[in-house]
């Protein structure tokens, strides 16, 4: 695993309860791995090659689609809960006695009820751009489950900010998730995106528990990465998961939308490997 890079990983796949999962694996055996879970509408291409091959150096890397997305089976539920239990059947097809989650946007929601429903699973979480379940403005009547006409403008103005800086970094991403030139995962089909819509926005309904009530119960370490300009999941929901979980600490970096771990990777690669050392 340790010749590969987020390029060259070879695509696998493992079968549980009837379902083949796709996923990726490489970096540095021995320690906890970190398994990354993704936004809307992505796959295993989606993720910033800067960040996972930064991380690698010191974790081993598990890239994941879910069951419906990219080039895994099944059909993608339309509840987080749901989809919760197709990482934790994942997971436990692999061998994996506990993983470090790194989360972004529905990967964070995804992550947030590993850590409630699975913490003898989950060592620490890391939740880039993503809000408590039942968070403020999170009703994503924005998003649509059709493709872009132009899906690099749409991936410009939905993740990177209007500044120059911002979205000169939007435009090196792109260029970065495209370095892959071989075995690309499967775009995710329209069918997955309208389920993961469904899930996303049965998240952002306020709970019959009530508001935030279980975060106090997400125990784990976790570390929350956010942009101050983000339009997806509005910082206020940084704040909120910052005062409630019991272990949390946020990094809320500037001029930055809804993909502020990756215009600011560096420094986000720096401050995970602090997190993640303990």
């Amino acid at each position: 695993m340790g010749d590969y890079t987020h390029e060259t990983v070879p695509t696998q796949f493992v079968e549980a309860n009837g379902i083949r999962y796709a996923y990726r694996r490489f970096g540095k055996t021995g320690r906890i791995p970190l398994l990354f879970l993704g936004y809307f509408n992505s796959n295993m291409d989606g993720w910033d090659p800067d960040v996972t091959n930064s991380l690698a150096v010191d974790h081993e890397v598990i890239l994941f689609d879910v069951a419906g997305v990219g080039a895994s089976g099944g059909e993608t539920p339309p509840t987080v809960a749901e989809i919760t239990k197709h990482c934790v059947a994942f997971c436990r097809a692999l061998g994996l006695k506990q993983i470090h989650v790194v989360g972004f946007s529905l990967g964070g929601m995804i992550a947030q009820q590993l850590g409630l429903e699975h913490p003898q699973l989950v060592g620490r979480l890391i939740l880039l751009g993503t809000g408590p379940r039942g968070g403020e403005d999170m009703t994503f009547a924005e998003l649509s489950p059709e493709e872009q006409a132009d899906p690099l403008a749409f991936l410009l103005a939905a993740l990177f900010s209007p500044s120059e800086a911002s979205q000169a970094a939007g435009r090196e991403y792109a260029k970065r998730v495209e370095s892959r030139k071989s075995d690309r995962d499967l775009p995710v089909s329209r069918d997955s995106a309208v389920a993961q819509l469904a899930a996303i926005r049965e998240w952002g309904t306020i709970p019959a528990a009530g508001r935030y009530a279980t975060l106090k119960s997400i125990t784990p370490p976790t570390l929350i990465v956010h942009g101050n300009k983000d339009i997806v999941v509005t910082p206020i929901n940084a704040f909120i998961l910052a005062e409630h979980l019991p272990n949390a600490q946020l990094i809320m970096y500037p001029d930055a939308n809804h993909a502020a771990y990756s215009q600011y990777a560096e420094n986000f690669v720096e401050n995970a490997r602090l997190f993640l050392g303990g």
